[in-house]
């Protein structure tokens, strides 16, 4: 089921928004916190943002920059906004579609269907610096090499990336990669681990997995030690 992250501070609209959503099918998950916005939104691992622009803290502006730096997206503006120059602006950033409020509802599931559709049926490479990640192909390169990952490798790794610098819990983990952390052995979660980093291992990249004990895992720079 595809999850759609709500970025909007409006509590009323944000709601209706969210139950439209949800009776197409969507699981939805709501920021109504904007302390944390960034690392908020890149826990929930969405398969799409509703971004507002007019938002406490950091601008819709602001998040889009940054999500789009993660490799996050796709992401679909929705905003009171109707100047030209916000939209050029907010596509400009990396914004994959542009609604200006009042939006009808068909119009806004429309656009949210062809986005998914689109992500899921093309080449999006995550950047990490020193290696770069196909997330639908499960294609890692690292300068002149690439190598194919399992399945497994390719969903912790590109939760990893798009998580970083935070910490990816266990239990996130046991929830995307076997759908519930409840009767999963954490030894599991620990095999899938070692095989992932002897695979980076093969093309130079050593000890980007972090172990934080008894919380999780987490992406180190290639630098670190």
């Amino acid at each position: 089921m595809e999850k759609i992250v709500i970025v909007e501070d409006d509590v009323f609209l944000r709601e209706e928004i969210q139950s439209i959503l949800e009776k197409e099918g969507y699981s939805v998950e709501c920021i109504s916190s904007f302390d944390n916005v960034l690392e908020d939104i890149a826990l929930a691992y969405p398969s799409l943002i509703v971004l507002d622009l007019n938002l406490p803290k950091l601008s819709g502006f602001d998040i889009c920059r940054a999500l789009k730096t993660r490799g996050i997206g796709p992401i679909l503006v929705l905003t009171s906004r109707n100047q030209l120059r916000d939209e050029l602006h907010a596509l400009d950033l990396g914004a994959d579609d542009y609604l200006t409020k009042p939006c009808h509802p068909k119009r806004l599931i429309a656009r949210i269907k062809k986005l998914i559709y689109l992500y899921a049926n093309m080449h999006v490479l995550l950047d990490a610096g020193d290696f770069k990640l196909d997330e639908n192909a499960n294609v890692l390169y690292v300068g002149e090499e690439s190598i194919s990952l399992s399945e497994n490798e390719g969903i912790i790794i590109k939760t990893l990336v798009k998580a970083a610098p935070s910490v990816v819990k266990k239990e996130e983990f046991f929830s995307l990669l076997w759908g519930s952390s409840e009767y999963v052995d954490e030894n599991i979660l620990q095999v899938n681990m070692t095989r992932l980093r002897k695979t980076l291992d093969k093309v130079g990249l050593c000890n980007r997995i972090k172990t934080v004990r008894g919380i999780g895992y987490q992406l180190k720079g290639g630098d670190s030690k």
